[in-house]
């Protein structure tokens, strides 16, 4: 087979058994579009061109993917496999060969795509043997087991309806002979569709010989139809990723109930509960322990890190023997240093938390930078939003917030400086002093308005 290659990516239908308004190849498995596992497949395989056919839902599945380096081809009628193919030969290099795969087969395996290229010289087919091959297209062989014709199921006799070796739509083939076989075919069957199958028979009635290669993994030529056919790869999907990772020396408690959606990256000697989701791209230290159903997504977590049950962490940075949780959330941009503790329901939105401070319980601390070695007290937040712009609240070293304190930014706590329990804080606090702020009685301010948002 020719070393220039292009791959051909079939999208164009709409998936009627998934009832959505949704093509198909966008729906999500492992928190990515179907048709973005193909692609990734596709790019391993390191081709000259991708090139993708879209169809139903018009521009929503180029734009989906609008970060790809592909040609898209518009199927604008859907009259089969064959039509598609018709519509990207424009863009075929005469002098390559073509790779055709499906954009609802997600789970497509790039070293299988490699072995059946390797043995195609004219035309080459990805096989599989089922033992109930339902309404697959059947792989007809002659008597010494050469491939003579793929028959669809609807144009199938009994006796080929009993043959257990099918088509997956995967098909290898030089790109000269393609165009020609591609523009010979016809609609004149139980669909009135123009099948790409039909071109095995071209090719044996030429003398050309049709290489088939049966796959070993079915569930790496399985396509998606349904929901259900979706969710049971989903759990293939998250099975095999768990036990990749148990295989690096990660310890989960439960295999069938962790998922990956995107790239886990772990050290030595991590522990992982059930029910924990881990979304975008992760990096998990030496010695970290996860519990039970926690939620993580973009983030770095540093070695010796204890993460408590029903923690949700979303683009933070987490520094060395952190504790984080139960039930706390770090929000963007968060940082904690070394040794720092967010204890439960506490919720950090772009704040950075020095070595050893410690916000243990019940609090808000949101647009903040907090030094070393600082305690904030249950129920403490930051105010730092006017109604209608944001401001900072700088808390230095060695500072003790007592609980129950409102901060209203734009404010400073200097170093050392005590805050007593149940102040509001308006205006910057000395270092080394206590600061204590409460009210003797209710007033109400005439003709107050809210502040308006700043231009800039």
């Amino acid at each position: 087979m020719n070393k220039k290659l292009n791959i051909v990516i079939l999208a164009a239908g709409k998936g009627t058994r998934m009832v959505s308004n949704l093509p198909k190849v966008l729906h999500k498995l492992a928190g990515k579009p179907l048709l973005q596992h193909v692609v990734d497949c596709a790019k391993s395989l390191k081709p000259q061109k991708i090139i993708v056919v879209y169809g139903y839902g018009g521009s929503a599945v180029p734009d989906a993917m609008v970060h790809e380096n592909i040609i898209w081809v518009e199927q604008k009628e859907q009259l089969g496999t064959g039509h598609a193919v018709m519509q990207v030969l424009p863009y075929l290099d005469s002098d390559a060969a073509t790779l055709i795969l499906l954009g609802d087969v997600p789970l497509v395996n790039a070293e299988t795509c490699r072995q059946l290229l390797n043995s195609t010289e004219a035309l080459g087919l990805l096989t599989i043997e089922k033992e109930n091959p339902a309404s697959y297209g059947r792989i007809v062989r002659d008597q010494h087991g050469a491939v003579q014709a793929i028959v669809e199921c609807k144009d199938a006799s009994e006796e080929q309806r009993k043959i257990n070796e099918v088509n997956t739509g995967i098909i290898a083939a030089r790109n000269d002979k393609l165009n020609v076989w591609v523009r010979g075919l016809s609609n004149q069957n139980a669909q009135k569709e123009y099948y790409l199958t039909d071109i095995v028979a071209m090719a044996v009635e030429e003398g050309e010989k049709v290489a088939a290669l049966i796959a070993s993994d079915e569930f790496s030529v399985e396509g998606v139809n349904s929901k259900t056919d979706l969710a049971a790869l989903e759990r293939v999907y998250q099975f095999r990723n768990a036990q990749s990772l148990m295989q690096k020396g990660v310890t989960l408690a439960d295999p069938h109930r962790v998922d990956v959606r995107g790239t886990l990256a772990c050290g030595q000697n991590v522990s992982i509960d059930v029910g924990c989701v881990f979304e975008g791209n992760i990096t998990v230290g030496d010695n970290v322990e996860i519990g039970a159903y926690c939620v993580i997504k973009n983030a770095h977590i540093a070695s010796g890190t204890q993460i408590a049950p029903f923690t949700h962490v979303m683009d933070a940075q987490i520094g060395e023997n952190t504790r984080i949780g139960p039930f706390a959330r770090l929000r963007p941009g968060t940082k904690l240093g070394a040794e720092a503790h967010v204890g439960n329901f506490v919720e950090l939105k772009n704040a950075q938390v020095d070595v050893g401070s410690k916000i243990n319980h019940l609090s808000y601390v949101g647009d903040a930078k907090i030094g070393k070695n600082v305690n904030i007290g249950a129920g403490t937040i930051t105010c730092n939003y006017d109604g209608a712009n944001k401001f900072m609240t700088v808390i230095e070293d060695d500072v003790f917030v007592g609980s129950d304190t409102q901060l209203v930014a734009p404010v400073t706590i200097a170093r050392g400086a005590t805050i007593g329990a149940g102040s509001t804080i308006t205006r910057d606090a000395p270092p080394e002093q206590l600061t204590i702020c409460r009210a003797k009685e209710q007033k109400s301010i005439a003709g107050w308005k809210r502040p308006q948002k700043i231009k800039k």
